[in-house]
Order: C-alpha cells, then structure tokens, then sequence
C-alpha cells in the first residue's frame, strides 16, 4: 500500500462522516440565519473530526462550557479593549460550534443517550444567562458609570432563562397532550430572527471595546429579543390552551 494512499483514508473518513452528517441534518426550517446556514455547518466537521479522534458527545458539551466560560471570563474580568473583544467572540463562537456538535457526534457515532441530552441542556440553561451576567460584572469592574447597561444585562439573563424555560417546557407539554406548540419556518423566518441567533450574540462581542457601538447593539439586541419572547410565550400559551 503507498504512502499516499494511506495518508488518504483519513481525508476520505472526514468526508464520508460529513456527508452522513449532512444527511441526517434536523430541519432547519425557521432556524434562525447563523445558526442555519453558518454554525450547523461549522459542527458538521468539527463533529466529524471529533468521531474521527475518539471524543464523546459528553466530552464535546464539556469543551463546549469551557470554551464559553473562558469567553465569559474574558468579558467579565479583561479591561475592555478591541483585542479582549475579539478573544472573547472567538472563544463564543467556538462553544456556540461545539454546541452544536455535540448531539452531531452523537448521531454519528450511535451514543445518544437521555443523560446525553440532559448534560447539554443543562449546560445551555447555564451557559446562555451567564453570557449576560459577564457582561454586568465587566460593566460593574471596568465601567461602573454604565448603570444602565449592567441593568440591560441583568434583564437580558432573566429573559434568555424565561425563554429557554418556555420553549423546553412547551414542547414537553405538547408531547405529553398530544398537541403541536411548532411555529411558523421558511427562509424568511430564518432572516428575520438574526437578532436573535446566539451566534449573533456572539459576535457582538467583537465591538466589546467599542463602548458606544457595543452598548447600543447590545441594547438593540435585548429590545428585539423581548419582542420575539413574549410574541413566541404568547402563541405557545395560546396553543397549549
């Protein structure tokens, strides 16, 4: 057998795993933009790597926290400036990726599992208002002046908890009553709820030491996420009834 032939069935392990991927790929019908189109196919080949190197769906969620945490870490505790901004979108994003990944790499590798899912809802419900309580503790260390913007970022957690509890819990009350609390989808949805998008979160932090244009995108970014909560709980509760 050549060198090079050998050196080839890794490559061809990759494509065969993203290609499988791909194919069992969950609807993205109204998914929000990023996550869609950008961020399910970025954990496509980070999941196919992560079978190809022995990782668990377990040990990616786990890397997935740390790699937030250590985002939040950097927001919370770093003066701000354009570097820590960008450190802190990068390391966001990437826990944003393996997110994603982690169920990917269980489907891949047949390891699904209940305690599985449970991990990494538990990491998100964690993970999704810390975010936010970063940002009040860096506001609260390196811009005590901000009130306000602390006040936005405590809003903010509260809001992405009550969220995340919402929808969780909806859908847990449709199976058990045999009802369907699923919203509208198509690609006009997936664009209109870029707002929303964690991964659009995300990448806001990349202006984190740009005070003015930082404080009114975050603030926007509430505004728009509180709209689409209470028109989303709205809907749910009127269909659960």
């Amino acid at each position: 057998m050549s060198t090079q032939t050998a050196s080839a069935r890794p490559a061809r392990a990759l494509r065969t795993s993203r290609t499988a991927l791909a194919q069992a790929q969950k609807s993205g019908a109204g998914v929000p933009a990023y996550t869609r189109w950008i961020n399910r196919r970025l954990a496509r080949g980070v999941a196919a790597a992560a079978v190809r190197i022995g990782m668990t769906p377990n040990a990616v969620t786990l890397l997935s926290a740390a790699m937030s945490a250590a985002g939040i870490a950097v927001i919370a505790a770093a003066p701000p400036s354009a570097g820590s901004g960008v450190a802190a979108a990068v390391l966001l994003a990437a826990g944003y990726v393996l997110d994603s990944a982690d169920g990917q790499v269980a489907r891949l590798s047949g390891a699904s599992s209940p305690a599985g899912e449970w991990l990494d809802h538990v990491v998100d419900a964690i993970r999704s208002p810390a975010i936010h309580l970063g940002v009040a503790v860096g506001c609260f260390v390196h811009r005590p002046q901000d009130v306000w913007l602390m006040g936005v970022a405590l809003g903010f957690a509260l809001l992405t908890s009550g969220q995340f509890m919402s929808q969780i819990l909806a859908e847990q009350l449709a199976s058990r009553h045999g009802r369907s609390v699923s919203e509208p989808s198509g690609v006009a949805k997936s664009v209109a709820l870029i707002p929303t998008d964690p991964g659009t979160l995300c990448w806001a932090f990349a202006l984190w030491g740009a005070h003015a244009a930082f404080a009114a995108v975050y603030g926007l970014l509430f505004i728009a996420n509180l709209i689409h909560a209470g028109i989303s709980m709205r809907r749910k509760h009127r269909r659960l009834r």
